[in-house]
């Protein structure tokens, strides 16, 4: 007997018709011999449409309320899925986050989990029950609840599947698996049988949308293999585990993420311990930085500049321009109309010119770089944001062009 976690996306129980479509594929598997332990994300747009309520009411509320409000659509999902099973004969519980034993930090919106008690999921596997949970939440110290940001309920999935030492972890979403680049936007973008962890981390946190970057770093610290796979369709999906089969292919994919701002700090005189302290006010604001270029130094003199999220940008502006005047920097310029446009592959490990031919691709369509970053597996480059998808289409061709 296997025990088998299945995380099912919004769009999958978006309706009726929708929960009843998950209710058989969980039941399916129940029926071959498995436990079943279930996670599911709030229906469509029930999340969107409960930030605008919240905006009609307090455009300003709290973090604290918000997450009470917001963890209420993986409430009702959990409930019409189970009713949707009960329907069908089989035996299943729904539960909340914290019920399933979810600990988590006390950072409202974007909470960390600590650990997770697996008693009373354990007790319900005993009793021969399904077990639908609630993702995207938990409970933190002060017995309030929380939720984990944005693609949460990936990583309640993977959270769940390492603590109850699952068998396997399926992620089914409305796309078949992890293309080499978004189908949506490039039809002819072909769907990956495997990817490696590092690969699939890198995608996810460059923009790719089929899994959220936490789950996958979860995923690869407790070596759970997953099983990105469609639900409607059914068709096998992407596995995403330590070593994937290298392809003919340089790279894996090519990723968009247009929620970016730049942030550049223009003359920070050149003295050691002023970028740490920058940062580190950044920092204890939760505020990641990525993409960061350093000019060299002329006149005691240097420019500093990086990107951060789109929704944090005008806070990262206002803590940085409250602490320019202690150093004497120049000021701060602030441009959230850029994309970020990246390529992943384990194969630019061993092969040169990949990103000559990336660069190639954005010069043929006159397309402009205006910061670029590299990793071994990966190269990443800012671009005005109206040349992103036309950026992502140029790339694509030139290195799949081929295979069409």
């Amino acid at each position: 007997m296997s025990l088998i976690v299945q995380k099912f996306g919004g769009s999958s129980v978006a309706n009726a018709e929708r929960v009843f479509n998950v209710a058989k594929i969980v039941t399916d598997t129940y029926k071959k011999g498995n436990n079943v332990i279930v996670v599911v994300s709030a229906q469509g747009d029930t999340t969107d449409d409960l930030i605008e309520k919240a905006k009609e009411i307090n455009p300003d509320a709290s973090k604290r309320e918000m997450d009470m409000l917001l963890s209420s659509g993986e409430q009702i999902s959990i409930a019409l899925l189970a009713m949707a099973i009960e329907k069908l004969g089989f035996p299943v519980v729904s539960l909340l986050g914290w019920q399933a034993g979810f600990a988590t930090s006390s950072v409202y919106s974007s909470a960390r989990i600590k650990k997770i008690d697996t008693n009373r999921m354990k007790k319900e596997l005993d009793k021969k029950n399904i077990i639908i949970v609630a993702g995207f939440q938990g409970i933190n110290k002060y017995d309030d609840v929380t939720t984990l940001g944005r693609g949460g309920s990936d990583t309640s999935a993977v959270a769940i599947a390492a603590s109850m030492h699952a068998d396997l972890c399926q992620i089914y979403t409305d796309v078949e698996g992890v293309y080499t680049a978004d189908p949506r936007k490039i039809p002819s973008a072909k769907k990956l049988d495997e990817i490696s962890y590092d690969e699939m981390l890198e995608l996810a946190t460059l923009g790719a949308q089929v899994l959220n970057n936490r789950s996958v770093e979860m995923a690869k610290k407790y070596n759970i293999e997953l099983e990105v796979i469609s639900s409607l369709t059914c068709k096998p999906g992407t596995i995403v585990k330590e070593k994937a089969k290298m392809e003919n292919t340089l790279i894996s994919g090519v990723a968009k993420d247009t929620d970016v701002a730049r942030i550049s700090i223009t003359g920070v005189p050149d003295r050691p311990g002023l970028a740490f302290k920058m940062f580190s006010k950044l920092s204890a604001k939760d505020i990641n930085v990525d993409v960061i270029l350093q000019s060299i130094g002329r006149d005691g003199k240097k420019d500093i500049s990086f990107t951060v999220a789109r929704g944090k940008g005008k806070e990262a502006v206002s803590i940085l321009e409250n602490y320019l005047s202690t150093i004497e920097a120049e000021g701060v310029l602030y441009d959230d109309k850029i994309a970020k446009v990246s390529i992943v592959g384990a194969g630019m490990e061993s092969h040169a010119g990949v990103a000559s031919k990336m660069f190639e691709a954005l010069y043929d369509s006159q397309i402009n770089i205006h910061m670029i970053a590299t990793s071994e597996i990966k190269v990443s480059v800012l671009i005005a944001e109206e040349d992103a998808d036309k950026a992502v289409s140029a790339i694509y061709d030139k290195f799949f062009g081929n295979d069409k």
